[in-house]
Parts: structure tokens; sequence; C-alpha cells
């Protein structure tokens, strides 16, 4: 004879003792589960133009300090290798000097359908530079198109490459109207390849982001300026011949005539790491960043004071 007492026990531990089971098989089937990514939380592979290196690897560290349990694993590449990377499943995030076109947003809507964010973040120059000894420091937009299409036979042209970086890509489009690049331009592993190419040969003329030698009070920009000089072009909606250099000033006030600006390309349609780190660029600290790398924030407002010098 059984008594409901011990039949409700008995129930108890059958229903137990599946319960147990069922929690055993989940653990089974999903073996070093990654935790849910939340905005501080988690880690982001993002790929940026090269030219932006020494402002974003400042970008990075502060945002990181800030979110210590946020990480992003950032590379540096050509324009055109960023764009080849968000195609990817593994980078959700790239910083260059263009958003998407049509087709390239329709081309994301197809595959994961929804269409990336994107936004300008700053404004950035191309600057000029020239070896120490050179004396040829000023430049009017016609001598400037002479160096990249050859027709100046005296001058070796050095790039961050030959193809697909944004600085070509400006120099092609903006510069030249779509014309080809002289066979006297020659290629650099990187911007700093640049620097140094120029510093160590007397006819050489140097193109790269104004990034990375604008900072007159970053310690390894100082020891560039030490080794190169940055050329001045006509400001061609000045009055007179005025000559100016790739300052915030003059990029702001657009009489610098090689401005381009940076963007941030996101596909993320959640709020994980990188829309975090996107709110992080386009306020305060991030825009002062920015600001502090001698580009012009594209964000925050920036005000041009009058100021007098007094003898």
């Amino acid at each position: 004879m059984c008594f409901p007492f011990f039949q409700d026990k008995f129930k108890i531990v059958c229903i137990s003792c599946f319960l147990v089971v069922v929690v055993q098989l989940i653990s089974c089937g999903n073996p070093g589960k990654v935790p849910v990514e939340t905005p501080t939380n988690g880690t982001i592979n993002i790929s940026v133009d090269e030219s932006f290196k020494p402002v974003i690897d400042s970008e990075i560290k502060v945002f990181e300090s800030s979110f210590p349990d946020a990480k992003i694993n950032v590379r540096y590449k050509s324009e055109a290798e960023c764009f080849k990377d968000l195609a990817s499943d593994s980078t959700r995030m790239i910083i260059v000097t263009r958003g998407l076109n049509k087709s390239e947003m329709g081309f994301y809507k197809d595959s994961i359908h929804f269409e990336p964010n994107y936004g300008l973040l700053a404004y950035d120059a191309i600057a000029i530079i020239v070896n120490n000894k050179s004396k040829d420091t000023i430049l009017t937009m016609k001598d400037v198109q002479s160096l990249l299409n050859g027709t100046t036979s005296n001058k070796q042209v050095v790039m961050d490459g030959v193809s697909q970086t944004s600085t070509v890509r400006f120099a092609i489009d903006s510069v030249l109207k779509g014309g080809k690049l002289g066979k006297n331009v020659v290629a650099a592993r990187s911007s700093e390849g640049v620097i140094n190419y120029v510093a160590d040969h007397e006819n050489a003329v140097g193109f790269i982001g104004v990034s990375w030698i604008g900072n007159q009070e970053d310690p390894q920009q100082q020891a560039f300026l030490q080794k190169v000089k940055i050329a001045a072009v006509q400001c061609t909606s000045c009055l007179g011949e005025t000559y100016v250099q790739p300052y915030q000033a003059n990029i702001y006030l657009k009489r610098y005539p090689m401005i381009r600006g940076l963007y941030y390309i996101l596909k993320e349609n959640f709020s994980g790491i990188g829309n975090n780190f996107v709110n992080f660029l386009q306020y305060e600290r991030g825009q002062l960043i920015f600001k502090r790398a001698y580009l012009l924030p594209g964000r925050m407002s920036f005000d041009i004071r009058d100021t007098q010098i007094a003898n």
C-alpha cells in the first residue's frame, strides 16, 4: 500500500532529478559560452586608415582607461583594406576618410539585413613636407599638380602607397581631378616611412595626414619636425597671394586647400562596445582629443578668436 505523503515526495524527487539533467544537457551543449557584450564589457575589432594612427591611438588609450573591461583591437591599414575588412564578419567598425555610397549601403542591407551607421568625426588636411635643405617651401596648387603628375621632373614624390590609400585617392580625385600619378611618385610603407624618406632625400616631397606632424606638443612629432619642414600652400579663397600651412584655424576657415573629413562606419545594430566608442569619439572628451591632435573637431563647436599681442 502507498500512502499519499510518500507519493508526493516521490514526485518532487523525480521532478528535481529531471531539472538537474536538463541543466546539465544545456551546459554540455554550450561549452565555454561567451558572456553577452555590453557597452562597457567586451571586445571589438576595428580597422583604421593608417594616416590617423597617432590620434586614434590616443582616443583608444583614453577610452580603454575609462572602460577597463572594454577592449578595442585595432589594425592600421590602407583605406581600401579597411573597407575589405568591414565586409568580413570579424570587423564591425572602420575609421576612414569617407562614408558609404548607395551601392555599398545596398550590399550591406542585402548581406546583413541592416544599413551600417556612419558619420563625420573630424576634419583633417593633407600636409606637404620637404627636406630641411629644400628651398621650395611655398607652393601653388598648380605646383602641387605638377609634382603629382610628374611635370616637375626634378622632384620625387613619396606617399604612403601608390594605390588604395586615402592620401593617394585624394591626390587623384581632388587634386589631379581623375588624372594619373607621374612616374616620379614612389611609395613608402607608412606615413612614418614618408617622413623618414623625405628626411633622407633632399629632392623628395612627401604627402601625409596632418595628424602625423601637426601636434607640436607631442614628443614624437616634435622629433619628426626636426627632420622635415612643412610647406605652405596658396590659399585659393584668400585675397592676394596668401600661403598657409595646414593648421586648425586654416582648416576651420577653409583657407588651406587640401582638407578631407574623417568618418566612422559601424555595423553594430545593438548596444555594444562599438556604439559606446562612437559616442566617445563624437562627444566632448573624444572631440577634445581630435582638437589636441590639431585636427578640427567635426561634432563640437570650435571658436576662432581675434587676439592682440602686447609689445
